[in-house]
């Protein structure tokens, strides 16, 4: 590991505990700063609201007030996520009602862009929509250094991710694809535990400045521009404890590799993807069946470029 990366360790990570609820008020209320929780959702009836209902008790009450706003931003659920969320509290957005003159993409990085448009925090925190056992410690654990401390630009989760009944695994893409890319192109991002963990919060200040791979590659694109336009004492990671979510099998994790390794790509040398397509195989009574899908490709612009965007800050 690079001496950087060493010493960045012992400066910018911390634990949720560090920085108690009273400590990041008082800051928040010194600064002004106001914050917006963004849940990108799809299909999570069953976990969506939960979360939201543990956010409004623990972080928006008149005692702690540290969360400003609360939005679900809802991809094309045909399940009841909308609703759910709706009745435990927080404001549900329709990732097609968001800037309806760009036709919407497939893909979590979309609703992480579009949301930009349709919230108003100076702190942007985004929260998976499929955690288990969620505590708003998440929140507040990632928030608290962009509260309190003003060289902090971005701040990424990291936990222990259980595979079932096994501590301390899961995270297999990270392992497998993510890790190894980022240790080989990006060594001062070696350091963090969790690149692709989907909870982090960051200032609306620089996420208007970065494109948005719109979609499973949205986590590290970010994380590397983020390094690129800012630098890596601007970046931190704070210790949440445990996250257990839904797991996805073994065909959907070779979609998401394939993102990340295009996203990369793409970062590495903004080249060609020569066939932006992956082959995967299954089982059928008649043998291997190939099925092929497409690698995204797509990116969304820096949202501080759009004219919507810039209308809504200006108003």
């Amino acid at each position: 590991m690079l001496e950087e990366v060493e010493r960045w360790l012992d400066r910018r990570s911390w634990t949720a505990a560090d920085r108690p609820l009273d400590q990041l008020l008082a800051a928040k209320r010194e600064a002004g700063t106001t914050v917006s929780v963004v849940l990108p959702a799809l299909n999570e009836e069953a976990t969506v609201g939960a979360i939201v209902t543990a956010i409004r008790e623990g972080l928006m009450t008149e005692a702690v007030p540290l969360v400003d706003e609360l939005v679900v931003l809802d991809s094309g659920s045909t399940d009841r996520t909308g609703e759910v969320a709706a009745a435990a509290g927080a404001r549900v957005v329709h990732r097609d009602a968001v800037l309806p003159r760009l036709p919407a993409l497939p893909g979590k990085g979309e609703v992480l862009w579009r949301s930009l448009l349709v919230t108003g925090g100076d702190v942007v925190c985004f929260v998976d929509a499929d955690l288990r056992d969620f505590s708003a410690s998440f929140v507040s654990g990632i928030v608290g250094p962009l509260l309190t401390d003003p060289e902090v630009q971005f701040v990424k989760a990291m936990y222990d991710r259980p595979l079932g009944e096994a501590p301390g695994r899961g995270g297999r893409v990270t392992e497998l694809v993510a890790r190894p890319l980022l240790n080989l192109h990006w060594p001062q991002l070696a350091g963090f535990v969790q690149p692709l963990g989907g909870e982090y919060a960051a200032r609306r200040s620089l996420l208007e400045r970065l494109p948005f791979p719109v979609g499973y590659g949205v986590e590290l694109g970010l994380l590397v521009d983020a390094l690129h336009t800012v630098g890596l004492d601007a970046l931190a990671q704070v210790d949440v404890g445990v996250r257990r979510h839904r797991h996805q099998d073994e065909q959907a994790l070779g979609r998401m590799a394939a993102a990340i390794y295009r996203t990369a790509q793409l970062r590495l040398a903004r080249g060609h993807l020569v066939r932006p397509a992956l082959t995967q195989f299954e089982r059928t009574p008649d043998g291997f069946a190939p099925r092929t899908y497409p690698v995204d490709t797509e990116e969304r612009p820096p949202m501080a470029g759009i004219p919507e965007y810039v209308q809504r800050r200006a108003a």
